[in-house]
């Protein structure tokens, strides 16, 4: 993992830092969580979350990875964390009161904290920033993420597989590149198993707004889709309506198969323990020096970043297996989701036959693909 994490660091930071590091207060708006014992050689790091820690979701995933480098580092760090962050100035207000708390190395966890992460680090060069899913980085923010629609296109193959309408829907937070590329590779994995079937999607505007979702879920269903999935950040509420309505669903970012005993499918979930605890090393050790890549490290399937959760009792056997198979696949490099010929939904050829789009390529993704119903509006 430590040769596949030196991909993140950034060209230019020389900055080392140093194990001593000032104890830290308790705030209202940043918690920590350390030993009761005091050290002159704890390392202080801040974590800010969009959501809550318990949300089923992005959040909780990125809290579970929190958890991971307290648990590898013991009395060695002291961990600041705040919750319900938004994706505004108050971001960048909550992170330099983190830094005054004497933090040195800073999480930023969500998509729209990119901007006040970067204005606190041009405030406080000698601090390291690790943003997730950020698509720009400077000399002390580096960014990381997984390609996580490897896993949304297996998901779609057992969506796919399970459908008795041949209805999916999809409920989606904004029309950004990540989120649509999760949406395309839904859709195209559905179709791998199943030609006829569609997926329709609606936008909240929101990364999390239960009465949002609970609206979008619901015109979904009432629609005829029999298979709900999504990206949103806390999806709780979308799990527990389709259980209620005896619709199956499709969860993001973490197993949340206890809230769904019934219709439960799968999930694409990330694995973020080791890649957070190698990140807090590389930093806490001083080799965050920019010698290999520019800042922005994905990982997948074959890295481990990314997964298939567990599969739902409705989840035929035969198709767990097509799609474990597919799964190897990927891993092997012998299946890309994204490769031609792909056309969007006005039947335009987006990906020409023979040719794979990069990761890179993907992450910049404006269309949805054929079969997919909806707006970008």
């Amino acid at each position: 993992m430590k040769k596949k994490l030196k991909k993140l660091m950034i060209t230019g930071l020389a900055a080392v830092l140093a194990l001593s590091v000032a104890s830290c207060g308790t705030t209202e708006t940043a918690t920590e969580t350390a030993s009761e014992t005091e050290s002159n050689e704890q390392t202080t790091i801040g974590f800010i979350f969009v959501g809550a820690k318990d949300d089923y979701g992005y959040n909780q995933a990125a809290y579970q990875g929190s958890v991971a480098i307290e648990n590898e580092f013991g009395d060695q760090v002291k961990i600041l964390r705040s919750e319900n962050v938004p994706e505004t100035s108050e971001a960048t207000r909550v992170l330099e009161q983190m830094i005054q708390q004497g933090a040195t190395i800073l999480f930023p966890t969500s998509y729209g904290h990119l901007d006040p992460a970067i204005e606190a680090a041009n405030n406080n060069p000698d601090c390291v920033f690790f943003h997730q899913g950020g698509l720009k980085n400077t000399d002390n923010v580096g960014t990381y993420f997984g390609t996580i629609w490897q896993a949304y296109y297996l998901a779609g193959m057992a969506a796919g597989g399970v459908t008795e309408t041949n209805q999916l829907g999809f409920v989606a937070s904004f029309p950004i590149s990540q989120v649509l590329a999760n949406i395309n590779a839904f859709e195209l994995g559905a179709k791998a198993v199943n030609p006829d079937v569609t997926t329709t999607v609606i936008f909240t505007g929101s990364w999390s707004d239960p009465a949002a979702q609970t609206t979008s879920a619901t015109t979904l269903i009432d629609g005829g889709a029999d298979v709900i999935a999504q990206h949103q950040d806390s999806t709780k509420t979308v799990i527990e309506l389709c259980e209620s309505r005896g619709v199956k669903s499709v969860g993001y970012h973490i197993d949340a198969s206890e809230l769904a005993p019934e219709g439960w499918v799968t999930a694409a979930i990330w694995n973020w323990d080791d890649l957070f605890v190698d990140m807090a090393r590389t930093a806490i050790e001083g080799n965050f020096d920019g010698s290999i890549y520019d800042g922005m490290y994905r990982g997948g399937l074959a890295e481990g970043i990314v997964d298939l959760a567990e599969f739902g009792q409705c989840v035929p056997e035969d198709l767990q297996a097509e799609i474990l198979e597919a799964k190897q696949a990927i891993i092997d490099g012998t299946l890309n989701p994204f490769a031609g010929e792909i056309k969007d939904q006005a039947g335009n050829v987006k990906v020409e036959a023979g040719q794979i789009l990069t990761v890179d390529e993907v992450e910049a993704i404006d269309y949805l693909v054929e079969g997919v119903i909806g707006s970008m509006e």
